[in-house]
């Protein structure tokens, strides 16, 4: 009876473990206008974005939205690592601007310090314009909060435990 017990435990242990391992999907989003803007540009343009991490193997996805901006867009770009309210480098050029609708998707593939970094809500979207160079309206990227498959596995753990001190009581 202690072998069996034992060896499901064991057999339980070892599934949740192998979970833990495997990547997950995390949705973000971002909120986009010129209050965020570093100084605030005054822009009247707004706009959303919405996509995905792939914490293991760094693709990033994104749908981005807007309306209402001065102009045609000159760049659109994810920047970081950078708190709001703080300016900085280029770290994904959404790619050539010429025809640039909204809606518009696209993906690329981004290194584990960057994925770390925007699951650490350091990164925003930016985009330019002719009468707004330095961005036109931004937009912190926010990571949705996903459980730890570690403390998953955990809980599966003390669960086990439970129903083997019970059967034992019986």
């Amino acid at each position: 009876m202690i072998k069996k017990t034992l060896l499901g435990l064991m057999a339980m242990a070892g599934l949740l473990a192998s979970a833990a391992v495997q990547a997950t999907i995390i949705p973000w989003s971002a909120a986009l206008n010129g209050a965020q803007e570093v100084p605030a540009s005054g822009s009247l343009g707004t706009g959303s974005a919405f996509g995905t991490i792939d914490d293991a193997s760094g693709a990033l996805a994104w749908n981005i939205t807007f309306s209402g901006l001065s102009g045609p867009l000159t760049g659109i770009h994810f920047h970081g690592p950078a708190a709001p309210g703080v300016n900085a480098g280029v770290r994904v050029n959404i790619g050539n601007i010429s025809g640039f609708l909204s809606p518009n998707s696209g993906s690329a593939i981004i290194t584990a310090q960057e994925v770390t970094d925007l699951l650490a809500g350091s990164w925003y979207i930016n985009l330019h314009t002719a009468q707004h160079p330095g961005g036109e309206i931004r937009g912190q990227v926010i990571p949705e909060a996903v459980p730890e498959p570690a403390m998953l596995g955990l809980l599966g753990l003390a669960l086990a435990g439970l129903a083997a001190s019970r059967r034992r009581k019986l």
